[in-house]
């Protein structure tokens, strides 16, 4: 005879029983008190058991309720002793795990019994309404249209078994490499996370842990609708809660009512939630926001679904396995709250890893951006080959570039890097849907909203409010130093320098574990491995900006000035309403006196606060114009570099350039003080009050417009167009863009996304533009016609060197055709036109009343297309000067041309030099005299035997289109010329024309002499 003890709610328990058939009697004695806790199909088996064991030595059992370790050891030891299978219904855990048990066929009769009833239909119900809730996209994503649902991109984060001996060992490096070579045996799947653990025992509590931008919501949110659509069988229902739901409530409600509260479908499955054997699976996304406390003196037992406790109880109970033990649970939290939950109550530790591997973030960017509706709507079948493209490239650069690699690491950052490549590459719309400042926000509205750094401290001040303080301090210092890279001595002067009480250090601590790899990475280029970068570059020139716009920047006497003006005001305020009273009471003449008094300060400060915004758009104006970075790339080009990379000859792409650029700086300072920005900035904790982004923008008029109207080179000014549309302040763009007269953006390449920018500004108002150069700006026809409100207003028109077709020529002639068209001087040359785009110019050119100068020159319009253009110049009567150069016209189409030009109106010049063009006819174009005929003719360098007036016109003409034509032909025709100028000069007996004709000779062999040596 033996004796064993087991530890229950009411007590300690010890059974012991002499003899066979007293033992007998005993043992079912005790099963009776067990029935009422165990289904009935459990309850058949146990008795069962008991029945078939007479004969057997003497046996110790313990109520199926005796929870923690005590229970667990005892019961396993009477199932030993006894060889009885108990069901999972009286199994009691320890660390959240149990040992196997064998589960008899019968004790499927609980869940048979559960099927027959409407609870199945409620549970359909339940995963409709789930998978419609889960399923449901942000705003953020719904710009992108109905095809990028959950299930279309989603990838799978890595994630890798951990211990609690792991969280809490401190890393000593903080290289995200190391952290992704992990043996590969650690590394689980989301559907493994409830396998039975190394010591064989069934895990029931999983604590999924990552740092922030991991994917811990997204992988949730993925897990539910698998289970709604039948990928996760392992459970038949699952009850996800958020845990800052939860935090928000503190009055007692029961675990039923709080389920049927939230999932109304469930009313009729509830009830039988502890008396069958459903397999329910919990989800308590976002643990941090949580304060639990799993003392017994802090949070009473509760065993009773139906018994009121707060929801922060329910939790603890439903971790300790002392309501419904039966459940399985999955917590996520960030590393710094994984030790809330007492180790023995977690059956297995995962770690969210991201994505460790470059192959899985490639295969994000090939899932999201080849998806049909990336490109949009009207552009789906034309951009499928550079949706292809950018693939291409980006997988590339990933491939030899590891600190995008490493930034990538995190998949919010390839959230991050679509969006910002979608915006980039398939905005078309005027104004732009989107900002890249907006994009930002609301990437850090995705990850930040609600957040709290840590929910235990007394503060409650927001993550992104501490980022801001902070790591925007760190990144301000950078741009204004000019540097990227951060030692450890820097992080600690902007850290821990003003770390004075155990409060502040605790948050710093918490900031460290959860929030600082999503700002800061490692350093990949060699000799700075123990430096930081910002993980994405533009991050932090968007803190830096978010720094400053909050004023941040404040000296040690500012800010104790504001918190004492501040407190004054409230107490001027609070004395006011006392003034008031006493006054109708006694006639103090002298309070209000004092009450004016106690006002001074206030009205002083906000004095000095004004200088402070001035301060604010002088930084501004200061940065956006900075001379030094006058002739680098756009910075929407710089965003496209930093992401694809640049293709052809480069350094090391993880070498830092010599001079650091922070041109997104003042652009992203702009785009912060806009009205949407800041409402969701307010959000995050970060208030930018109306009045100060008033008085900043009422400031910015005495400083950014007037620098804007000096002369800016091209990539400049797209910069200053890009700041007035982040902006979004249209009052205070069309103000701006009126002291635009002359918009030169040539060689900068037009994107549809710059072209709907400099659309959308411009359209802010309606005056006229004297001139538009967009000379090789790689327009197409798409941006013709984004740009077509802005061309219709240009009396100047540059569009040489943009390869437009005569798809082009179609916009470009309804251009002309409109009755609101403006233009005079339209600029076409080195453009592939083709005889069909000759053919719609021509029709432009007779119905149109504006234009008075044409250049078509180097347009491959042949003697087919002259011939086209020169019909219909008879209908035209504006036309002043036509320029068909270099386009391998012969004698019978020049000809044609101009007897044509003889009869017209007003068209006094044409030209036709480096044409195919023989001596003869040569002779008959010469004697077109302007004297006789009204029309000049210009061929050759030669007219008779003088030198041609325009010769250096021509001769310019050839060098600056050199880039462009072909050089051979460009040899034989000034091989031409230059025979013809010996003759000529041959021809004359006056010296002062044959001096003439030796100059313009010695012009001629120098650019031949360059030509055949390849320096010209």
């Amino acid at each position: 005879m033996g004796s064993a003890s087991g530890s229950t709610s009411a007590g300690n328990r010890r059974l012991s029983l002499p003899g066979k058939e007293s033992c007998w009697r005993q043992r079912m004695s005790w099963a009776m008190q067990c029935q009422s806790c165990l289904p009935w199909g459990s309850w058949t088996q146990l008795r069962r058991s008991l029945s078939g064991s007479r004969g057997t030595r003497s046996v110790y059992l313990c109520a199926a309720s005796v929870p923690g370790a005590a229970g667990s050891y005892f019961l396993r030891k009477v199932l030993r002793a006894s060889d009885i299978s108990l069901p999972r219904g009286c199994v009691h855990y320890q660390g959240g795990s149990q040992e196997h048990s064998v589960q008899p066929s019968s004790s499927r009769h609980g869940l048979s019994q559960l099927r027959n009833v409407a609870s199945s239909d409620a549970i359909k119900k339940h995963q409709k309404s789930l998978s419609a809730w889960f399923s449901h996209q942000p705003n953020e994503e719904r710009q992108f249209g109905p095809s990028f649902s959950l299930d279309a991109v989603h990838v799978d984060p890595v994630i890798r078994e951990s211990s609690l001996e792991e969280i809490l060992k401190p890393s000593p490096d903080l290289t995200i490499q190391n952290q992704l070579q992990q043996p590969c045996s650690q590394v689980i799947s989301l559907q493994n996370l409830f396998d039975v653990d190394a010591c064989g025992r069934q895990v029931k509590n999983v604590v999924l842990y990552g740092t922030v931008g991991t994917g811990k919501s997204t992988l949730i949110k993925k897990m539910v609708v698998d289970w709604c659509h039948g990928r996760l069988p392992r459970f038949e229902l699952v009850i996800p809660f958020s845990c800052e739901d939860l935090s928000h409530s503190h009055a007692p409600i029961s675990l039923r009512r709080l389920i049927t509260k939230k999932y109304q479908h469930l009313r009729d499955v509830v009830p039988m939630l502890g008396a069958s054997n459903l397999k329910v699976l919990f989800i308590l996304n976002g643990l941090e926001r949580l304060n639990l406390d799993f003392r017994l003196a802090g949070t009473e037992l509760c065993c009773d679904p139906n018994e009121p406790v707060p929801p922060s109880a329910i939790v603890v109970n439903l971790l300790r396995k002392y309501l419904l033990p039966e459940a399985s649970i999955i917590v996520t939290t960030r590393p710094s709250a994984v030790r809330r939950i007492p180790g023995k109550y977690v059956g297995r530790y995962a770690e969210i890893c991201g994505f460790s591997d470059t192959n899985l973030q490639k295969l994000y960017f090939q899932m999201r951006l080849s998806q049909p509706g990336c490109s949009g709507e009207n552009s789906a079948g034309s951009s499928s080959g550079e949706q292809e493209n950018l693939v291409e490239m980006l997988s590339r650069n990933l491939e030899r570039h590891n600190q995008i690699a490493a930034a990538c690491f995190l998949p919010s950052y390839c959230w991050l890097v679509c969006t910002t490549l979608h915006f980039l590459y398939f905005t078309r719309t005027v104004p732009p849907s989107q900002t890249l400042t907006g994009i930002y926000t609301s990437f850090l509205r995705l990850n930040f909203s609600g957040e709290v750094l840590d929910s235990t401290d007394p503060t409650n001040i927001s993550m992104m409010k501490y980022v801001a303080k902070t790591v925007g301090k760190l990144a301000y210092e950078g741009v204004m130093s000019r540097k990227t890279c951060f030692s450890e001595d820097d992080l600690q002067q902007c850290f821990e320098v003003e770390m004075k009480t155990e409060s502040e250090l605790n948050l710093l601590e918490v900031f460290r574990s959860d929030v600082f790899r999503f700002f800061l990475t490692p350093c990949v280029q060699p000799g700075k491995e123990h430096t930081f970068v910002f993980t994405i570059p533009a991050m932090q020139e968007y803190l830096a900006a978010l720094y400053v716009v909050l004023g941040e920047k404040k000296t040690l006497a500012q800010r104790v000035g504001k918190e004492l003006s501040e407190v004054i005001g409230k107490v001027s305020e609070d004395i006011a309403v006392v003034l008031n009273i006493i006054s109708k009471v006694l006639p103090l003449r002298f309070l209000p006196v004092l009450f004016n008094l106690l006002k001074i300060f206030p009205r002083y400060f906000s004095r000095l606060s004004g200088k402070d915004r001035d301060a604010i758009a002088h930084t501004m104006a200061e940065e956006l114009f900075k001379e030094e970075d006058y002739y680098n790339d756009d910075v929407l080009d710089q965003i496209n570099s930093s992401i694809l990379g640049v293709e052809g000859p480069m350094c090391h792409p993880d070498e830092a350039p010599d001079d650091e650029v922070f041109e997104l700086f003042p652009i992203f300072m702009g785009g912060i003080l806009s009205r949407r920005n800041r409402a969701i900035l307010e959000q995050l904790g970060c208030s930018i009050k109306n009045l100060a982004a008033f008085e900043i923008a009422k400031a910015m008029k005495k400083t950014v417009i007037r620098n804007s109207r000096k002369g800016l080179p091209p990539s400049e000014l797209m910069d200053y167009l890009f700041f007035l549309h982040e902006f979004q302040n249209e009052r205070f763009t069309a103000e701006a863009i009126r002291s635009l007269r002359t918009v030169n953006l040539s060689s900068v390449k037009m994107t549809p996304l710059k072209c709907s920018v400099l659309a959308s500004v411009m359209g802010t108002t309606c005056h006229e533009v004297e001139e538009l150069n967009l000379t090789s700006c790689n327009l197409d026809t798409s941006s013709l016609r984004i740009l077509f409100p802005v061309l219709l207003r240009c009396k100047a028109l540059h569009l040489q060197l943009n390869s437009l077709g005569s798809d082009a020529c179609k916009e470009i002639r309804d251009l002309l055709l409109h009755d609101k068209c403006v233009v005079s001087n339209l600029r076409l040359a080195n453009n592939p036109l083709g005889k069909q785009g000759a053919q719609y110019l021509a029709e432009a050119l007779a119905g149109n009343r504006s234009l008075t100068h044409l250049s078509l020159l180097h347009t491959a319009l042949g003697d087919q297309g002259a011939e086209v253009i020169a019909q219909h110049l008879t209908e035209n009567q504006h036309l002043q000067e036509l320029n068909l150069g270099y386009n391998s016209l012969t004698d019978t189409a020049a000809l044609h041309v101009v007897e044509v030009a003889k009869k017209h109106a007003t068209l006094d010049k044409v030209h036709l030099y480096f044409n195919d063009i023989s001596e003869d006819g040569k002779q008959v174009l010469h004697s077109l005299r302007m004297d006789r005929d009204g029309v000049r003719a210009l061929v050759f360098l030669t007219a008779g035997t003088d030198v041609s007036d325009y010769w250096s016109n021509i001769l310019n003409v050839v060098q600056r289109n050199l880039a462009f034509w072909d050089r051979e032909r460009v040899q034989q025709h000034l091989a031409l010329i230059l025979q013809d100028l010996e003759s000529s000069r041959r021809q004359t007996a006056n010296p002062w024309r044959k001096a003439k004709f030796l100059r313009v000779e010695s012009e001629v062999k120098k650019m031949l002499g360059k030509l055949q040596h390849g320096t010209l």
